[in-house]
């Protein structure tokens, strides 16, 4: 099998952030890992699918406004209409607030923050490829 991957990096901005210390909400990262997976699916069937389920999701590190998250999946396997992918959110880019507000470091290592399974479907009738 061909392998099949998606790659987006974004900057958590303070609407992100849902607690206090400018927190962003974990669920932030299973949201990305849903546009993740709908580029996947487009570039496999030409249609955006649905997603089904996670089968399981871990929460690593915290994210804080001002980071920014590289969000990667990849398809691991492809049934008549399923297709299993696997996800992972890693911290590229962290906030330093302590030094000024507008202080951050580019990590030379990413922090992994989320890792995740999942199943999406393309419906018969909506495959293209």
């Amino acid at each position: 099998m061909k392998k099949i991957t998606s790659l987006m990096r974004l900057r958590m901005s303070h609407r992100d952030a849902h607690y206090g210390g400018s927190l962003v909400d974990g669920a932030h990262a299973v949201h990305l890992f849903g546009d993740v997976a709908t580029e996947l699916l487009i570039k496999l069937d030409g249609d955006e699918g649905l997603f089904l389920r996670y089968d399981e999701v871990e929460f690593l590190a915290p994210i804080y406004a001002g980071d920014y998250i590289e969000a990667f999946g990849e398809i691991t396997q492809i049934g008549n209409t399923s297709r299993k992918m696997e996800f992972v959110a890693s911290k590229v880019v962290a906030a330093r607030p302590d030094i000024s507000p507008s202080a951050a470091d580019f990590l030379d290592e990413p922090i992994v923050v989320c890792r995740a399974k999942g199943v999406c479907v393309t419906p018969k009738e909506s495959k293209r490829r």
